[in-house]
């Protein structure tokens, strides 16, 4: 069913989406898609019950019980999925654009025919760890503070405190070590490579 003056709500929105994507790209040289213009990522993640200077995207899905510290960048097309058990992200954290986080699965139950039932259990990154670009982390997953987790890798495991995790599955490829000067080293264990 057609809208009156449908055509002309089209008409106006593209020009606020023009106008938009103009400011955008003048202030600071990216184009994003039409929502992402529109929402404040501030906004949404005090609307989710997120921790202070706390962003989250608006192509970012959230699920259930997500708990979110302060200063936490939640980058696009990411999915928090706490629908299964609390998924727990610390205070001063990166959550990278394409991350998927996850509380619960449902694997036994599909191939069981429904036999099984699905699987859950919480979820918690450490303070001031970093979660690289389509990472994907697990039900029963905890990562302690400072820690590193490479781009593309499938955390299945729970790591210490300081750990550079990379891999598919992950596993331990170093530890981080910081400076009283606060200057950060990553320490690459001997054959990590293999």
């Amino acid at each position: 069913m057609m809208l009156k003056g449908n055509g002309t709500l089209k008409k106006r929105l593209f020009c606020l989406y023009a106008q938009l994507r103009d400011n955008m790209r003048s202030q600071w040289n990216r184009v994003l898609p039409f929502g992402e213009l529109l929402v404040d990522r501030w906004e949404k993640a005090r609307f989710c019950g997120f921790g202070a200077d706390t962003s989250i995207y608006d192509s970012s899905v959230v699920m259930g019980d997500v708990k979110v510290g302060d200063h936490v960048w939640i980058g696009p097309f990411t999915l928090l999925d706490g629908s299964g058990a609390t998924l727990r992200i610390g205070n001063n954290c990166t959550i990278s654009s394409g991350v998927h986080i996850y509380t619960h699965d449902t694997v036994d139950n599909c191939v069981s025919g429904g036999m099984c039932e699905k699987e859950t259990a919480a979820v918690s990154i450490g303070d001031n760890s970093y979660i690289g670009p389509m990472a994907i982390i697990e039900k029963g997953v905890e990562l302690g503070k400072h820690s590193i987790v490479g781009a593309n890798s499938f955390v299945n495991r729970c790591y210490p405190d300081y750990a550079i995790i990379a891999g598919t599955p992950a596993r331990q490829i170093g530890h981080v070590v910081i400076d009283l000067d606060g200057k950060v080293n990553r320490i690459y264990t001997k054959n990590s490579n293999e």
